[in-house]
């Protein structure tokens, strides 16, 4: 083993900045479940307007944003459709039947892209026999389709679908400034398609925790009570939404070094004899493809080297740039994909 270990298992990994650290000592807080956090509200009150839209609540979590957005949205047997890569399904445990009482009609995008041709078939009637469609959510950008990203001009007639059919419309923004950064859309754009953004802190801006819901003012006042019942109501937050805040002013500009860093290690991987194809790159996540059932085995081989990743599947591996991999790292990482 190396004695640097470079890690690639996901954007959730990085450490605050000495800058982050400095501006969470140095937080104004005050008890948040009163609604006295003032760095709280700043924070909530920032990303509402970057993405206009009327008001923000600070969570705990991405998958907390998300479920309490998807309770808000549906009632007890209604359906939610969404892609079924997407990380409302996947990677929250269920949470949409235990929290919600609602099902998932599951659709199958390009790469997790969902389009209005895919989505109006699977659009419930009235009918006695069938459940409520009544939420589309999409993932920008999407984890499982190796970084994707939605662009406005794909979200627009998504909106404009749900709004004929009378939808509501979610984003899991779990790495929406990536997707951001990549297509040069207007983040402002947003809130005319959406009724609901989770925004993520804890991925690739860096922060070390939190996630935050916007949505109108009615949404939020809702969401604030969810969000209690869900156990996501906290004190002194002003320290964890001190850090994103920082985020939010230091860390987005340069994710196009983490895009880049990505480009380099599937131009490396597509050279390697084991990998058999490499997705498109297009954000921070690179996906590769091996023969199958030798996925863990080459992940073992890669971290006995130093670099640390994770599987998808049994024929698929997954690395994730992020902040705290320099370009002399993403280096290191070519060296050893290519020697191993």
């Amino acid at each position: 083993m190396n004695n640097r270990f470079l890690d690639f298992r996901s954007d959730t990994v990085t450490k605050p900045t000495a800058g982050m650290l400095d501006a969470m000592m140095n937080a104004k807080v005050g008890d948040d479940v009163f609604g006295e956090d003032e760095t709280v509200h700043a924070l909530e009150t920032k990303l509402a307007s970057t993405f206009n839209m009327e008001a923000g609540l600070f969570c705990p979590s991405g998958t907390m944003t998300n479920q309490i957005a998807i309770k808000y949205f549906t009632q007890p047997m209604d359906e939610v459709i969404c892609d079924q890569t997407a990380h409302v399904y996947r990677y929250e445990i269920g949470g949409i039947a235990y929290h919600s009482g609602a099902s998932v009609r599951l659709l199958y995008g390009e790469r997790g892209i969902l389009t209005p041709e895919l989505i109006e078939p699977e659009i419930n009637e009235d009918n006695i026999h069938y459940p409520n469609s009544s939420l589309v959510v999409l993932e920008n950008t999407v984890n499982k389709g190796g970084g994707s990203c939605y662009t406005l001009s794909q979200i627009a007639p998504i909106h404009h679908l749900c709004n004929i059919k009378g939808l509501k419309l979610h984003l899991d923004g779990a790495r929406i400034f990536n997707a951001l950064v990549a297509t040069g859309d207007q983040a402002s754009e947003y809130g005319k398609y959406f009724d609901g953004i989770s925004v993520c802190l804890s991925k690739g801006l860096g922060s070390p925790v939190g996630s935050v819901l916007l949505g109108s003012k009615q949404m939020i006042h809702k969401a604030r009570k969810i969000r209690k019942a869900f156990g996501g109501g906290m004190r002194q937050a002003g320290f964890l939404a001190a850090a994103g805040i920082y985020a939010l002013d230091h860390h987005v500009t340069r994710l196009k070094d983490d895009h880049a860093h990505a480009q380099a290690l599937a131009n490396a991987l597509a050279t390697a004899k084991y990998v058999k194809s490499v997705m498109p790159v297009e954000t921070n996540i690179v996906i590769f493809e091996v023969e199958k059932g030798s996925a863990e085995k080459i992940v073992q081989h890669l971290k006995e080297k130093g670099l640390h990743c994770n599987t998808t599947s049994a024929s698929t591996i997954r690395l994730v740039t992020h902040l705290d991999l320099s370009a002399e790292m993403i280096d290191q990482a070519i060296e050893i994909i290519l020697h191993l």
